[in-house]
């Protein structure tokens, strides 16, 4: 998947701005499902609306800049239509608290205490986010990626709660592993 698809996806569902899209897929309900960079939103739009998959609109408001409005086309509804019959690729998944995990035998108690609990602090604000979805849900796929996403996170955390105390023993303890300097 990539940038054209996922904006034809958010486009799908309501018309947006540039701006409201890129705060979607970076902050938002979309920033789970591909990373897209700010500088690929608008050359992403101009090809969408020159393939005449999306058609664009001036709103001009008195003492504010006029705000341009995207809003998906038949045929770029049938283009992502069309997209979702593509096999997805495997899932990225990159986390810097995991390689302190695995290298937590190098690190001090003290960092690696910080580094879990930050991992563990920055999921139950993951969590809270994605539950604070639930309620207003009423779509019936988004209803399953929310729940989905929340069982995902809650079995991080319960996991992390667990093996907390495992992996701050570990901390420090450089037992037998080879560092560059040796």
């Amino acid at each position: 998947m990539n940038a054209k698809t996922l904006i034809l996806a958010i486009l799908n569902r309501q018309e947006a701005t540039g701006y409201e899209i890129r705060k979607m897929c970076t902050e938002g309900p979309y920033s789970y499902f591909v990373d897209i960079s700010y500088g690929s939103i608008y050359p992403t739009l101009a090809k969408l609306e020159e393939e005449e998959l999306v058609s664009s609109r001036v709103e001009h408001h008195s003492g504010k800049p006029d705000r341009k409005i995207y809003q998906i086309t038949e045929a770029g509804q049938h283009e992502f239509i069309a997209s979702l019959a593509n096999p997805p690729q495997p899932d990225k998944f990159k986390s810097e608290f995991l390689l302190i995990a695995m290298c937590a035998e190098l690190g001090t108690k003290e960092s690696v205490k910080i580094a879990i609990d930050e991992r563990i602090a920055h999921v139950e604000e993951e969590l809270k986010m994605i539950r604070s979805h639930h309620s207003e849900c009423s779509h019936p796929g988004t209803c399953w990626v929310i729940e989905y996403g929340e069982h995902c996170m809650s079995n991080d955390l319960i996991f992390l709660k667990k093996k907390r105390e495992e992996l701050l023993d570990i901390a420090g303890r450089n037992d037998g592993f080879r560092t560059a300097a040796e």
